[in-house]
């Protein structure tokens, strides 16, 4: 299959404030894409604008809660009536939790499901009809290697992503025959200010990780993987390790995971 181009892709990313999201909308300005960035905070999308103002695509901005369905509807009427079709959308804004299930109170499952599962899954519902007008259209889901093989203390985000890939392998099924493809991006650890804004989590909670990777770099394997049409991306040999490790030897796993829980 012929290599995608990204010069003048409409292209739509959420969580674009910081970490992945900020990259993923630089280095897509650097391709010269046309990328709507969208997230919370105003002041970090001016900050973006300016950044990628030199660059060689278009950037615009749209600030708001995925979560919330009006401004969902705010995101598909703005591309609608600006770009008339959109060729590639990013789902990439979420949170995550740290602590055990049974400390925890149902309030933080359900806002991490609703940041990370049914935000986006709505977005992309609403954006099929503009996508199936797209330039070889594309859903990029960024999920994690915890969508392969669940840890103790992350059990919230666990579920989220899981449900997310559950989810995108029966929507690149259902959408191959409108020709719109469903790819999966799956990275470990990535330093960023993810664990600064955990749900409901106790300050003396901390990720027990071994390494991490950039931004930046995720950004670049993410838009090679979307260049190259790749369906699903597992980042790190350590991320790889520990999904065929829970495939292969599941009971040894669970009792070396069990030492960090």
């Amino acid at each position: 299959m012929a290599r995608r181009n990204l010069k003048g892709a409409r292209t739509v990313v959420t969580g674009a404030s910081s970490g992945i999201g900020r990259e993923l909308t630089i280095q897509l300005c650097e391709r010269g894409a046309h990328v709507l960035a969208t997230a919370r905070r105003v002041d970090r999308l001016a900050e973006l604008e300016r950044v990628c103002a030199a660059l060689p695509g278009k950037m615009e901005t749209l600030s708001g809660d995925l979560t919330d369905p009006a401004f969902r509807s705010r995101l598909l009427a703005y591309c609608a009536s600006n770009w008339g079709a959109v060729d590639v959308l990013i789902n990439n804004a979420g949170a995550g939790a740290i602590g055990r299930f049974s400390d925890a109170s149902s309030d933080r499952l359900r806002r991490v499901m609703e940041i990370d599962f049914f935000a986006p899954v709505e977005l992309t519902r609403l954006f099929l009809p503009v996508l199936r007008q797209g330039r070889r259209p594309a859903i990029l889901n960024i999920g994690s290697v915890l969508s392969h093989r669940a840890v103790p203390n992350k059990s919230e985000y666990c579920a989220a992503k899981f449900a997310m890939r559950g989810w995108a392998e029966s929507l690149r099924v259902e959408l191959a025959a409108q020709s719109i493809e469903v790819l999966m991006l799956s990275p470990s650890t990535t330093h960023s200010e993810f664990f600064e804004s955990l749900v409901d989590t106790k300050a003396s909670e901390k990720s027990k990780s071994i390494g991490s990777m950039s931004p930046k770099r995720v950004a670049q394997l993410a838009i090679s993987g979307l260049v190259r049409s790749k369906r699903e991306m597992i980042l790190s040999l350590g991320g790889k390790a520990l999904v065929w490790a829970g495939r292969l030897i599941p009971g040894l796993t669970d009792r070396i995971l069990g030492r960090f829980a």
